[in-house]
């Protein structure tokens, strides 16, 4: 009898390769699968109070990225509020009060009757726009609606950024695709990290008691110095927040300078916008707002986060 010819495998051999198979697919799926499923699914591949906490980090960090958006356009639209924000949001953080740690960058600046004090007047047109940008931002908000602290704050940072592209912008002859090119290479983005992160802010119910924030377009330089100093900082960070102090910063410089103590660092700073990369000014101006805009604060790092859907891989068809 002639020699069969085998055209399949025998059937132990074909399920040890199923099996394997099988096995091949698993492990793939298991490396590709996203954190959102791991989360939802108790499986020896993750903790799911880690997985739990990177979503978190996730969800804050793309919705955060859509405020910055709406906010930049909000003041690229409204260049000429830009002094206005600034100053909002210095009054809002600077009734902070260390012996009794009240106060603070919490937003209660929104009520009319602390918005209508002497040291904040001007300041209705910036808060209305900023109001009409949280209404935009609520609708998309997927983890409740963001915070008047947290608002203001921002916005400040958009406004600052702002000045610091428009500089880059003036630099390079008003070509502003050359600008932007300019401050990207060489700005403080990178810089905001710590700002950032402090994220999640928490509104007062009520306005904050009066007489703590001068008025600074008639506040002496001494007066100046002292409210600065109240909250924990020197004549460096008085000097470098020279365009939160009045609409005209080179006016609100030159007082500055009359005074000793301040005028190396107001020199300083001059200088260092007429260079490239602003380096000192911007780095120095950015730390000190991280600062400002954390007083009497405590963050709540789940601030915006949601439930996700949780899905069962045992019933997911491979």
């Amino acid at each position: 009898m002639g020699s069969s010819i085998l055209c399949q495998r025998s059937s132990k051999e074909d399920t040890s390769r199923e099996k394997y198979n099988r096995r091949d697919v698993l492990k793939s799926f298991g490396t590709a699968i996203s954190i959102e499923i791991l989360a939802g699914s108790a499986t020896p591949f993750t903790s799911a109070a880690n997985a739990a906490d990177l979503i978190q980090k996730r969800q804050r960090s793309v919705f955060l990225s859509s405020i910055k958006e709406t906010l930049g356009n909000t003041v690229k639209e409204h260049q000429d509020l830009i002094p206005s924000i600034l100053i909002l949001a210095l009054n809002d953080a600077m009734t902070y009060d260390k012996s009794t740690k009240s106060g603070g960058s919490n937003g209660s600046i929104r009520f009319s009757s602390e918005l209508s004090r002497p040291e904040n007047s001007g300041l209705s047109d910036a808060l209305a726009i900023l109001e009409k940008s949280k209404q935009e931002i609520d609708m998309y908000s997927k983890g409740g609606p963001l915070s008047y602290s947290d608002l203001i704050q921002l916005a400040a940072q958009s406004a600052v950024k702002s000045t610091f592209l428009s500089s880059a912008i003036k630099k390079c002859g008003g070509n502003e695709e050359k600008g932007k090119t300019l401050y990207r290479a060489y700005g403080s983005t990178g810089q905001w990290g710590l700002f950032e992160r402090q994220f999640g802010r928490n509104d007062t119910q009520e306005p904050d008691p009066e007489g703590r924030v001068p008025k600074w377009s008639k506040a002496s330089v001494e007066e100046m110095k002292n409210k600065f100093s109240a909250v924990g900082f020197g004549p460096r960070q008085l000097a470098v927040m020279s365009a939160f102090l009045g609409p005209d910063q080179m006016a609100t410089e030159s007082l500055l300078q009359s005074d000793p103590e301040v005028k190396p660092w107001v020199e300083k700073y001059q200088r260092s916008r007429e260079t490239v990369s602003q380096t000192d000014y911007e780095v120095d101006l950015i730390t000190t707002i991280t600062k400002l805009s954390c007083l009497g604060q405590k963050i709540n790092y789940e601030a915006y986060t949601y439930p996700i859907k949780k899905i069962e891989l045992s019933k997911l068809k491979l």
